[in-house]
């Protein structure tokens, strides 16, 4: 509920003001700790291929973004002004997820875990169920659902009077966010490997939503109930709606024109990487693995569908190391003949 006591809300108040969730701080340093360790054993077991620190980088900061969301500032007010209850929505389904995304702690569990654990986690995310979750599709509708439904309905009038099912938003909100970022800004060993344009394309696609959702709350008649007695300093219950709806609209339009932005940014470095050095090197790879195992190396995932590749488009993929092995087992049986004679005795 509002909180009559509370001084007018300006950004510094963001900062100084903070209320501690011991749930929210738990699961954060659980999760630092264990990525963290997954660095260390990364740079231990590969010394000259260390864990890139950007990664590392972007997956504590979704981190810090979730508790600056809910700890700080932002969550003291989130229950009494609407527009900054806005804005906590979006670190927690945008920012905060496609930062994790981009941290890749799958990948990074996988490299700093050697068997059972390695093929136990890959088994788990190339699983049926995985990829159905991870289907972007799956998280455009989701998405699209949990910005509607918990926006346009009576849900948040609900949200906002019980404080169990405020926490339980939040998770929502980084769980979907979470799916619907990562096959379109991941590189996590997934099945599913979307085209450039296509990643493009689904972001496009998403952003009326946000548009949508902001347009009905701006031009809405009626105050969002459930926030609670109003402070003297607060704008009215409508006019505080409207913010939040422009808070939806232009920042949530913002942020997804910006991913777009970072998509296109990664498209251009892959083509130069390709056009330099990839493409020919990729091409004659191709040529002697399929004149040594006399399979085709040319088969190229395709473009928006699940697959089992982790390097798109390259022979390092489970089926081509099995094709391999049964090339070198070939050569085996072949030396075996030569140097065993039909008596069994080496010549």
């Amino acid at each position: 509920m509002g909180d009559q006591t509370l001084p007018p809300f300006g950004w510094g108040e963001v900062l100084s003001r903070w209320q501690f969730g011991p749930v929210v701080t738990a699961v954060a340093v659980a999760f630092a700790a264990a990525y963290l360790w997954g660095v260390f054993r990364v740079a231990k077991r590969h010394p000259a291929r260390p864990w890139p620190w950007w990664r590392t980088g972007m997956f504590l900061g979704g981190l810090a973004v979730i508790v600056l969301a809910t700890e700080s500032g932002i969550g003291v007010y989130d229950d009494t002004l609407f527009w900054v209850h806005m804005i906590q929505h979006l670190m927690l389904i945008m920012i905060a997820p496609a930062m994790l995304v981009l941290g890749q702690p799958v990948t990074l569990l996988m490299h700093s875990s050697r068997n059972p654990v390695h093929t136990w986690v890959k088994r788990v995310v190339r699983s049926r169920a995985a990829t159905w979750l991870t289907s972007p599709w799956f998280g455009i509708t989701a998405y699209t659902a949990t910005i509607a439904g918990t926006h346009l309905t009576g849900f948040m009038s609900v949200v906002m009077t019980s404080t169990a099912l405020h926490d339980a938003e939040h998770a929502l909100y980084l769980v979907v966010g979470y799916l619907f970022f990562l096959p379109l800004l991941g590189r996590e060993p997934i099945r599913w490997r979307i085209s450039y344009p296509t990643r493009i394309f689904v972001l496009f696609l998403t952003m009326p939503v946000d548009t949508f959702t902001g347009l009905i709350l701006g031009n809405s008649t009626t105050p969002m109930s459930g926030m609670g007695p109003r402070p003297a300093w607060a704008p009215n219950a409508l006019a505080d709606l409207h913010s939040g709806g422009a808070v939806m609209w232009i920042g949530g339009d913002g942020i997804m024109f910006a991913f777009m932005m970072v998509v296109f940014w990664a498209w251009s470095r892959d083509g130069r990487a390709s056009a330099t050095s990839g493409g020919w090197l990729e091409s004659v790879r191709r040529a002697n693995f399929a004149g040594l195992t006399g399979t085709s190396a040319q088969r190229v995932p395709a473009t928006g569908t699940a697959n089992r590749e982790h390097d798109e488009g390259t022979i390092d993929d489970d089926e081509h190391l099995a094709a391999y092995n049964e090339f070198l087992a070939r050569i085996n049986a072949a030396e075996s003949r030569r140097t065993t004679g039909s008596d069994g005795k080496s010549r």
